[in-house]
């Protein structure tokens, strides 16, 4: 005769609730960390991060250092983090647009509503049904708190971080959304994730600027994803080739995964691309003023970035696309209100037009009030 099946305790039974109100509300792996599992390397390896200036200019990273290191500090009184995937898993392979010069290259996380959006909305509805369960105080937190959520994510079994930094899932590949709730409640730890890499390298060789120094280590300021992102002012002449048509981040180093293949079969929770924003033309993108930008990038992500730092990064793709049909659309924004436009326009125009074409554009440099474009215009005209 069997013996009896022992009865679950309350924290086992809060964490069950958990996790399923989790899966009911569209994510696609939940599991548990306790908040003292990253002590030690996570932070020692952000100090290495930040003392190497690998960070570029986001500073938030310097000023929020010692509440990233132990979610104790963020709040003192979490007893567990319940961490939470959301697979993101395109239909198509993102890397295809990249051979269409006359088209942008947009993240495939960008291509729909912003993630932080509709994640947020669902950690509070499981949140606040979990503190109705189980009496204890819940917070939620999506990419913008100062929470690694990437070493936590790992901590709880999600999956690992790969050497393209990024975490790596068994079965959802590079392709997870990530959220935290953090509970007063002490639940039951996963047992962290094992690093299954191997010896494979191809998110380090496709990166088209060399933004990894190291297996494991990013320097964003090499990181295309930044450079368009969060980077502010002309771009580096030495990264803009290398760019392509790249205009909103970069995916060669998800893509390139091979850990993807299996994630086809679970891609019930995951965004659906607007049509529009799956390989948009530059010609109409280098167009756009600042209130049919506002207008076509409502609810999305792109939006933060500002019309002007986006449309410096789609006439650096004019200037890479060697399509003479783009050569007008970049000259009329040459008289932009702003200096970040046209400065983009100078390089774009001196790699679409021929030496004395480009030349005779000189006279707008001299009636230019701008130092940064006009070093642009000294810079092209050099080269010409």
């Amino acid at each position: 005769m069997s013996a009896p099946r022992q009865s679950l305790s309350k924290a086992e039974r809060l964490k069950a609730f958990l996790v399923e109100e989790a899966r009911s509300a569209g994510f696609d792996v939940a599991r548990v960390v306790s908040p003292e599992a990253i002590a030690g390397k996570a932070p020692a390896a952000l100090d290495a991060y930040l003392k190497h200036g690998r960070h570029g200019t986001m500073q938030w990273l310097q000023e929020t250092k010692d509440r990233r290191s132990d979610p104790r500090t963020l709040w003192p009184e979490v007893g567990s983090i319940l961490m939470l995937g959301m697979n993101y898993g395109p239909e198509h392979n993102p890397l295809d647009v990249l051979a269409q010069k006359d088209r942008a290259a947009i993240s495939v996380y960008a291509q729909n509503r912003d993630y932080h959006d509709l994640i947020k909305g669902r950690l509070k509805g499981i949140a606040g049904r979990f503190a109705a369960r189980s009496g204890g105080d819940v917070k939620v937190f999506v990419d913008t708190a100062p929470v690694m959520e990437k070493p936590l994510a790992e901590q709880a079994g999600i999956g690992w971080q790969g050497k393209h930094s990024n975490l790596v899932s068994r079965e959802f590949g590079s392709w997870l959304f990530l959220g935290s709730i953090f509970t007063t409640e002490k639940l039951p730890a996963d047992r962290p994730g094992t690093d299954s890499c191997g010896s494979c390298r191809a998110c380090l060789d496709i990166c088209p600027t060399n933004a990894f120094p190291a297996p494991y280590q990013l320097d964003a300021r090499r990181c295309i994803s930044y450079l368009t992102i969060e980077h502010k002012g002309p771009i580096p002449v030495e990264f803009r080739p290398a760019m392509g048509n790249r205009i909103y981040g970069c995916d060669d180093c998800l893509a390139v995964c091979p850990w993807n293949k299996f994630a086809s079969d679970a891609r019930e929770a995951k965004l659906r691309a607007r049509d529009d924003l799956k390989a948009p033309a530059l010609a109409d993108l280098v167009k756009l003023d600042d209130a049919a930008f506002r207008a076509m990038f409502s609810g999305s992500p792109i939006k933060r970035t500002g019309r002007n730092r986006f449309l410096r990064n789609v006439l650096i793709a004019c200037g890479n696309s060697a399509d003479p049909a783009l050569i007008d659309p970049c000259r009329n924004c040459l008289s932009d209100d702003s200096a970040e436009v046209r400065g983009a326009a100078v390089w774009a125009l001196s790699r679409l037009l021929g030496h004395e074409d480009f030349l005779r554009l000189k006279d707008n440099a001299t009636e230019e009030p701008d130092d940064t474009v006009r070093h642009e215009w000294h810079m092209a005209v050099g080269k010409q």
